[in-house]
């Protein structure tokens, strides 16, 4: 029978209406899924007829948990003084909308990759687990990985998905989404096909999407040309650079297919510097759907990723770890936004 008494709706009420326990629907509404999709709906219908709302405090009591996830940027070279990857910034929304839909407060951020980050928020206990958005050098970064997992921190970070990874990562195919950039260039006649960005250990997402831009070109039996990749990080001024430094080597090409937005964009403006006609001498493909893809001269075919999908899948992977369940699946597929720049 229903527990209400003082007439503000409790958990009681919704089992009791729900036909569920009192478990049941705290784990509902924290959005485990130990619970099926259809009770979940019915309970989060119930709650919001009733105007039910999580007292958190009595929450946390019960569960030793804060029921906040620090989302922590770091430091990345951008044209503004934002110093975030504009990507992250529209990763953002998608984060945050998950997590009032699970009632969780989020504890947002900035962080230099050489500050003590990697331990303030687990000695202090003000987050159940960490959320990682950019790093720059991975390979510095995986020193504070390792020092992450061996002193028990819950986290995940989102990068290069791979069996090596240390602690939980979430990501985008990108061996897939660059074969996928490959083909499509191909299939629009280039076979001169330019890669611009740092495809080593150092940046593993950029390296897993030239490996993938390889593999297209060797299915369809082109020869790999080293030549043609250049080394660039993530600002317009690398794209800038390394499409200038390809132009003035004589190293003759068709196409680029860019690590970044930022790094086509860059292209674009030394191709245009060096009287190179987008896309009828060069077509251009870049990654992420940043704002500004679609606002360049001409508008820029590039990689999708899937940012609401990330944004769920980066808390549910969380979620799992805190609650001791098996992690998701960490990989999304990326989609192929033709425009003019690749001659669409």
């Amino acid at each position: 029978m229903s527990q209400r008494g003082s007439g503000k709706p409790t958990s009681f009420d919704i089992a009791y209406l729900a036909g569920v326990s009192q478990p049941t629907v705290s784990r509902a509404l924290r959005g485990s899924r130990a619970i099926s999709a259809e009770t979940r709906a019915r309970i989060e219908a119930i709650a919001r007829e009733l105007n039910y709302t999580v007292d958190k405090n009595a929450s946390s009591l019960r569960s030793q948990r804060a029921n906040t996830i620090a989302l922590l940027f770091f430091e990345d070279p951008t044209p503004d003084e934002s110093k975030i990857n504009p990507f992250f910034l529209a990763m953002l929304g998608a984060i945050t909308r998950q997590c009032t839909k699970r009632g969780l407060d989020l504890l947002i951020s900035f962080q230099k990759m050489e500050d003590d980050w990697h331990t303030r928020y687990q000695d202090s206990h003000r987050a159940d687990g960490m959320i990682l958005l950019g790093y720059g050098d991975y390979a510095l970064y995986e020193q504070r990985l390792t020092g992450l997992v061996a002193q028990g921190t819950r986290f995940v970070r989102w990068g290069s998905v791979g069996s090596d990874n240390i602690g939980a990562t979430v990501g985008s195919d990108n061996f897939g989404a660059g074969r996928m950039a490959g083909e499509h260039l191909i299939a629009k006649g280039r076979r001169r096909i330019a890669f611009l960005g740092q495809a080593d250990e150092h940046y593993p997402e950029f390296a897993e999407r030239y490996r993938g831009l390889l593999a297209a070109q060797h299915a369809a039996g082109l020869k790999h040309d080293p030549a043609l990749q250049a080394d660039a990080y993530t600002t317009e001024d690398d794209g800038y650079s390394a499409a200038m430094a390809l132009i003035e080597r004589g190293t003759g090409f068709d196409a680029i297919f860019a690590g970044s937005d930022l790094i086509a964009i860059g292209a674009l403006r030394a191709l245009a510097a060096k009287g190179l006609r987008v896309p009828e001498d060069v077509a251009i493909v870049g990654f992420d759907d940043i704002p500004a893809a679609a606002m360049t001269s001409p508008p820029l075919t590039t990689l999708v990723q899937d940012l609401r999908g990330a944004g769920e899948l980066l808390i549910d992977t969380l979620l799992a770890q805190i609650e001791d369940r098996p992690l998701p699946s960490p990989m999304l597929p990326a989609r192929l936004t033709v425009r003019r720049s690749s001659g669409a």
